[in-house]
């Protein structure tokens, strides 16, 4: 069975066909998938999936791409955290690819969400799902600065450098390959793949976006993951059944939850 361990149920994409993608998932061998918080006006959504599904849970945080949205305070992060079915804090991390003209003393407020959310999750002990985009550098900085090595989570939807890899993984971070890593032109992408030990790997699909081959170009879908952990596989020559047992082991052991069987 496979895990989805990233994924946006909540966004317009799937609510008038929810019964549907929930029933692709079990065709799909999918057991189990994490639905992500990007703002906070829709987290209760993401929540009371959650709630509804003993298969989905949830995290809670804002995104560092969301600007224009309210500011997550440690306090309300800490009281969501508390929820049996919030697993995560995040989605959070930087993100400098849209900047833009602004100049890199504008993007404070990123870093210092950023921030925030790491404390959260220390305080919380709920681990971190960290995005990052043009932004390696600041992002393990402030990981380390920050102490998150004492609690770990996964780095999401990974497209850094082997050499980004490897220092997150000695951070106690697992690093989750998405769809992007079966496309032709992510030959680094797969290098780095072959370079991430198994027992430290989570696959995902960031639903909606980025469907894997075959699918490119459609809306993605918890399902999809099951090509994802095809194409690592083959990648990685292991069999299909060990990477999905193994990144299964590893969401359970990656989120702090009994091993669940449905």
């Amino acid at each position: 069975m496979f895990i989805d361990s990233h994924c946006h149920l909540d966004f317009p994409e799937f609510q008038s066909r929810l019964p549907e993608v929930l029933a692709n998932m079990a065709a799909c061998k999918v057991s189990h998938a994490l639905c992500v918080s990007v703002d906070i006006p829709d987290f209760p959504k993401v929540r009371k999936l959650a709630e509804d599904h003993p298969h989905l849970y949830a995290s809670v945080g804002v995104h560092p791409d969301y600007e224009d949205t309210p500011e997550p305070s440690f306090d309300f992060l800490i009281q969501e955290a508390k929820h049996p079915k919030v697993i995560a804090i995040g989605e959070t991390g930087l993100d400098y690819f849209r900047m833009g003209d602004r100049s890199y003393e504008s993007m404070e407020w990123q870093r210092e969400r950023f921030r925030t959310h790491i404390r959260a999750s220390i305080a919380s002990q709920k681990p971190l799902i960290i995005h990052t985009r043009s932004s390696s550098e600041d992002t393990l900085r402030i990981l380390k600065e920050e102490g998150a090595d004492r609690i770990g989570g996964v780095m999401h939807c990974f497209t850094e450098t082997t050499e980004v890899a490897k220092a997150a993984i000695d951070m106690g971070f697992f690093i989750s390959f998405s769809g992007i890593v079966t496309f032709k032109s992510a030959r680094d992408l797969q290098e780095t793949c072959k370079q991430v030990p198994l027992d430290r790997m989570l696959i995902e699909t960031d639903s909606p976006y980025l469907a894997p081959i075959p699918y490119r170009g459609k809306t993605n879908e918890p399902a999809w993951v099951s090509k994802v952990g095809e194409y690592v596989a083959n990648l990685k020559g292991v069999s299909v059944e060990r990477l999905a047992e193994q990144t299964s082991n590893n969401f359970f052991q990656c989120f702090q939850l009994d091993r669940v069987t449905l």
